[in-house]
């Protein structure tokens, strides 16, 4: 996403998220506990806006997010949403799915790690956004379910059906989207689901602590990782080796490369600008 900005100012006020940063790492909370976290479209919009203007910053090297309460994200309010969505036309129906789409696109797309902290159930939506997510760390607590089927929708919503054969493959890929059964941690973490399976009530504080780890590494590498993952995922080997070697002759001609050969010559740890 592009650093530049225009005339709007940031926003001084996430009305639907709580938002913490703290030495480059941004901890941004679900905090609807009454409703396990249900999304409203007010939600969405507010994370695709919020992950846009982190971006922008470039101030922020990692992201964590999390939901409060029993449970991550029970997915798309049913009142909120799926009873509003029963009075729209197709216009307005298109513009609600296409914002849905935007909110994973800048997960995926945004210059830095995010990290799902996952506890109790993570749904529908809330499943998609953890599965868009860079590193999902869960405790055993933890269970997906891929639900649209269940509400008479296909299961390929908000990027669905491209990003979860990438992670587990397409026969687990078509099971979970197909059928909308709960998978547990165990499973999950079996089928590589969960990146990080913690003990109960720690998936938090591992999210935070890789996190940090992330934040004092080589943050312009680490964007440069994430970006080539999400664009190879479709490329022939031809062009993935040619994108592969210009953005290594990039990378060599910035400051974390001398920085590292320094360091190692000095036999001291590198301190990395992030450039």
């Amino acid at each position: 996403m592009s650093p530049f900005t225009g005339s709007a100012a940031p926003t001084p006020d996430w009305r639907h998220l709580r938002v913490e940063i703290t030495d480059g790492v941004a901890t941004v909370t679900l905090a609807r506990p009454d409703k396990l976290n249900a999304l409203t479209f007010e939600a969405y919009a507010d994370l695709r806006d919020l992950l846009a203007e982190l971006s922008r910053g470039r101030s922020v090297r990692a992201l964590v997010l999390a939901g409060e309460g029993r449970g991550f994200c029970s997915g798309g309010d049913v009142d909120e949403i799926i009873g509003a969505t029963l009075s729209m036309d197709t216009a307005r129906l298109l513009d609600f799915n296409r914002m849905t789409g935007q909110v994973v696109r800048a997960v995926r797309e945004c210059p830095f790690p995010v990290i799902a902290a996952l506890h109790g159930v993570a749904a529908g939506a809330g499943a998609v956004l953890a599965l868009a997510a860079d590193f999902r760390v869960a405790d055993p607590s933890a269970r997906f379910a891929f639900l649209f089927t269940r509400v008479g929708l296909s299961g390929g919503d908000m990027g669905a059906a491209y990003l979860l054969p990438r992670v587990v493959g397409l026969g687990h890929a078509t099971r979970l989207l197909m059928l909308g059964d709960p998978v547990r941690a165990p499973e999950a973490e079996r089928i590589g689901l969960i990146s990080e399976l913690t003990e109960e009530g720690r998936a938090d504080e591992a999210a935070h602590t890789l996190a940090h780890r992330l934040a004092d590494g080589p943050a312009l590498a680490h964007a440069q990782t994430k970006a080539l993952l999400t664009a190879e995922l479709d490329m022939p080997l031809a062009a993935a080796v040619e994108l592969d070697a210009s953005t290594q002759a990039l990378l060599m001609t910035g400051e974390d490369y001398a920085e590292f050969h320094a360091a190692f010559t000095e036999k001291r740890p590198p301190k990395w600008q992030g450039r």
